[in-house]
């Protein structure tokens, strides 16, 4: 399958450059906290780009430019964040600080990303009431998936249900940057990661009154099998639903509208 062999491949390359790092003697917090620094120029650059054209206008002069640089930027980002738990299982060294301070900054990273992107929009003139709103509900919505969990964490075993996990949301913000496409990714991510949120209450719930949720459709019925994005990563219907959110993020030209404006113009 298309994200079972692309996840073997990156997983040995994570692990090829983790040892090189664990021989330099580069440790897992050095990592995470290079993540947030390169996650804050990137909020920069967003803050100055995200407001340009829509798909694939690469002229330097102009802010796309600008949102280039965010993307590799937040390439780099993206690496610490996977090589630094790497480094920790490779090295012998985790500990629960470090995953403290994993958790932690990453919730500093999504705000660094999204109040990037609202800046940038109050910078337009007028300014875009409508994408600074859903840059607002994107970062709730990030926040809420990792406080959902935690907080559920300390009344159950564990609570990991839902597709939008933290890499599939560092993969929509990449994928729309380099489509120069950031309105599709703030309606998506406003929108969609709300039903992760919601699954893990609906699962803590469940869990507490003494029921056990299914958590893999292929352990269901047919009204649970086509239910796609409840699908694991590295099978068929996962892949379906990905693709679909990718082409999304691509293809889905979104201009320069602002109904919330409107409707507060009345």
């Amino acid at each position: 399958m298309i994200g079972r062999t692309i996840g073997a491949g990156f997983a040995g390359a994570r692990d090829f450059l983790a040892r090189g790092l664990v021989r330099l003697h580069v440790t897992p917090n050095t990592l995470t906290l290079t993540g947030m620094v390169l996650t804050a120029l990137a909020g920069v650059c967003y803050a100055g780009g995200s407001a340009s054209r829509f798909a694939w206008s690469l002229d330097p002069r102009g802010p796309n430019a600008l949102l280039l640089a965010a993307a590799g930027l937040m390439i780099l980002a993206s690496a610490c964040d996977m090589l630094d738990g790497a480094v920790a299982r490779i090295g012998n060294c985790s500990s629960r600080f470090g995953a403290f301070l994993d958790s932690t900054l990453d919730r500093y990273s999504d705000f660094a990303v999204y109040a990037g992107i609202a800046i940038a929009y109050a910078w337009t003139r007028p300014a875009n009431l409508t994408f600074i709103f859903l840059a607002m509900l994107a970062f709730f919505n990030s926040f809420m998936i990792s406080y959902a969990r935690a907080r559920a964490e300390d009344l159950i075993e564990h609570c990991t249900v839902g597709y939008w996990q933290r890499g599939e949301r560092s993969a929509a913000i990449l994928i729309a940057t380099f489509a120069h496409n950031i309105p599709a990714l703030l309606v998506q991510q406003a929108a969609l990661p709300l039903l992760t949120v919601l699954r893990r209450v609906f699962y803590t719930k469940a869990v507490l009154e003494g029921k056990a949720p299914i958590t893999d459709p292929r352990q269901g019925g047919w009204w649970l099998k086509v239910r796609l994005w409840r699908w694991p990563r590295k099978t068929i219907p996962y892949d379906v639903v990905t693709g679909l959110n990718i082409a999304f993020l691509i293809w889905m030209p979104i201009g320069n509208v602002d109904p919330l404006r409107a409707l507060l113009a009345g």
